[in-house]
C-alpha cells in the first residue's frame, strides 16, 4: 500500500523542514515540496510535527522475575508501544545459567513470533560464560543480537562476577557488538538489605533507602574501567543519579567509548513517591531505585551535554494487586519493575521540549536515532530519509492530555496502575506509522497482532568505528 504524506513539518534528530513524503513497499521512496502522486491513502500533516517513530532500546515483556512474570506480553506491551509513538523496541532474551545462549534466543524468538504490533529486535542477557560457549556470542551476532546485557546486581540471579564480565567484553569487543551493563553492586547492596530486614525495616522506602548512590556509581565506574581494558564500547542502563553520571562523564571526556541511557522515571519522579500510604509506595519499586529529587536537574544536564544519549523506559510492569502484594511485609520480595513504554514520548516532549530544556531535534535524538545508532539499526530506523523504513508519527505539539490508567488516550497496557497518573502531558502521537501502514489513527488502535517484524541488528562499528572518539556536547 503507498500512503503520501502532505504538509508536514519534518523534524529529526539534525533537520527541521516542510516537505511531503510518498511511502510505498515499507519504504520512504520520495520526499519533496508540493508531492502531486498517485497514493492509496493521503494524510494531511498540517500542523503536526512528523517525526521518525520512537526506539525504546530497554524493555522487559513476558519476563521471569521474582516467582512472577512481566504483566505485559509481547501483543500488549508492542500494542502499548505503539498507542505512544514507539515503532521499534529492544527487549531482552535471558539465558538460563548452565544452559545455551542459543536455545534463550530461541525462548524468546517463540514469546515474540506473530504476536506484536511493532518492530523489535533482542539483547541477550548473559548470566554465565564458559569457555566452550564463548563461541555463541559470534553465532548471536551473525543473527542480529549485537548487545549483550550483564548484571553486577541480583546477587544468586541474574549477578556475573568480574571475571564474566571481562570474558564477555573482550569477545564483544573482538565482533564490534557492545555490552549493556547493570551497574549497581549488588554484593554490597545485598548486604544492607539483609540488615534493614533484620532491623525490621520492611516498607517499600527501604527499597530505595538500602540502594545508595555510591553503589551505582561504583559500579559504573567499574564497568567502564574493565571495558576500557577489554577495548569495548559499553551502554550503561538505566542511569538515575548524579553520582553515576559523574563516572560517565570523566569516562568521556577522555575519549572512552562509553553510553548511558536515563529513563523517565528518574527526570519525572523522586524518592517521596516510597512514602506514599497504604504499601502505594510499592508502585514504585525499581531497580535502580527512585533518587532525591535534585537528581534530576543533573540528569537533564547530560541529555542537554551529550553525556546521557538515549532515553529508554526499562518497561517492566508487574499489577499492584497480586504481584507488587507479594512484598506487602518485606520490600526486598516486591517486584522490582514498573509500566512505561506507552507513556515515554509524550513525558520527554512535555518535560523537555515545552518545558525549554531541549529542542525538537533532541527529542527525536534521545527518543529514536541515538538507539539506532548505538544500537545497530540507523539508517533502516531512526530518521526519515529516502530508503528508511518508513517509520514514523504524526506528533500533535498541541494536544494536552492527563495520563491516567482510567484515560483511553494513555493507556492501554496489561498493568491496573499507571506510573505517571495525574501527569498532565502536552503532545500526542496522534498517528503511528510502522512500516508504510498505520496502526494507530488518532489514538485508536488499526494494526493487528503480528503486524511487527523482528529486525536483524548490524554491529556497533558499522556505524561508530572501534576507538571513535566520543566526545561531549558541553562547552
Amino acid at each position: 500500500m503507498s500512503l503520501l504524506i502532505k504538509n508536514g513539518r519534518i523534524i529529526t534528530s539534525v533537520d527541521d523542514y516542510y516537505a511531503d513524503i510518498f511511502i510505498e513497499d515499507e519504504t520512504i521512496d520520495v520526499i519533496g515540496r508540493n508531492l502531486e502522486m498517485e497514493a492509496d491513502r493521503v494524510l494531511d500533516a498540517k500542523g503536526y510535527l512528523v517525526i521518525p517513530g520512537g526506539i525504546d532500546p530497554h524493555t522487559h515483556l513476558d519476563m521471569p522475575f521474582g516467582g512472577t512474570v512481566s504483566a505485559d506480553d509481547f501483543e500488549t506491551g508492542t500494542k502499548a508501544a505503539a498507542h505512544g509513538g514507539t515503532t521499534t523496541l529492544i527487549d531482552f532474551a535471558i539465558q538460563t545459567k548452565g544452559h545455551s545462549t542459543l536455545e534463550a534466543l530461541d525462548t524468546w524468538h517463540a514469546k515474540a513470533e506473530g504476536k506484536t504490533a511493532i518492530d523489535y529486535g533482542f539483547h541477550m542477557i548473559l548470566t554465565d560464560l564458559e569457555d566452550n560457549r564463548i563461541n555463541e556470542m559470534r553465532m548471536l551476532a551473525d543473527e542480529g543480537i549485537t548487545s549483550y546485557k550483564l548484571f553486577m546486581a541480583y546477587p544468586g540471579v541474574l549477578y556475573v562476577d568480574d571475571g564474566t564480565i571481562y570474558r564477555a567484553m573482550r569477545k564483544a569487543g573482538e565482533d564490534g557488538t557492545v555490552i549493556c551493563m547493570h551497574a549497581e553492586n549488588g554484593i554490597v547492596i545485598d548486604e544492607i538489605v539483609k540488615e534493614a530486614v533484620k532491623k525490621g525495616q520492611t516498607a517499600p522506602k527501604y527499597h530505595s533507602l538500602t540502594r545508595p548512590t555510591q553503589m551505582e556509581a561504583e559500579g559504573v565506574h567499574r564497568a567502564i574501567s574493565i571495558a576500557d581494558v577489554a577495548n569495548v564500547p559499553v551502554y550503561i542502563v538505566h542511569l538515575s543519579s548524579a553520582d553515576a553520571l559523574e563516572q560517565v562523564v570523566l569516562a568521556r571526556d577522555k575519549g572512552k567509548a562509553v553510553f548511558a541511557e536515563t529513563c523517565p522515571q528518574y527526570l519525572f519522579l523522586d524518592y517521596s513517591y516510597y512514602e506514599k500510604e497504604d504499601f502505594e509506595g510499592a508502585k514504585y519499586v525499581m531497580t535502580p531505585a527512585l533518587r532525591e529529587k535534585w537528581n534530576q536537574k543533573e540528569l537533564w544536564r547530560g541529555l542537554q551535554f551529550g553525556d546521557l544519549q538515549s532515553i529508554s523506559t526499562d518497561h517492566c510492569p508487574f499489577c499492584f494487586k497480586e504481584q507488587k502484594e507479594l512484598g506487602r511485609t518485606d520490600f526486598s520480595q516486591i517486584p522490582n519493575g514498573a509500566p512505561g513504554v506507552e507513556n515515554r514520548m509524550s513525558l520527554v516532549y512535555n518535560g523537555g521540549v515545552v518545558a525549554g530544556r531541549i529542542s525538537v531535534n533532541k527529542f527525536v535524538d534521545l527518543t529514536s536515532t541515538s538507539a539506532a545508532k548505538i544500537f545497530g539499526l540507523f539508517p533502516k530506523k531512526g530518521t526519515i530519509a529516502i530508503g528508511s523504513d518508513a517509520d514514523i508519527v504524526l506528533f500533535n505539539p498541541d494536544r494536552k492530555e492527563t495520563i491516567s490508567v482510567n484515560n483511553t488516550c494513555t493507556h492501554h497496557m496489561n498493568v491496573d496502575y499507571n506510573t505517571y497518573e495525574g501527569f498532565e502531558v502536552q503532545g500526542i502521537s496522534e498517528t503511528v506509522i510502522s512500516r508504510g501502514k498505520v496502526i494507530v489513527d488518532n489514538c485508536e488502535y488499526k494494526g493487528k497482532k503480528g503486524d511487527g517484524k523482528y529486525v536483524k541488528r548490524s554491529l556497533y562499528n558499522e556505524y561508530y568505528p572501534i576507538g571513535h572518539p566520543i566526545k561531549s556536547d558541553r562547552p
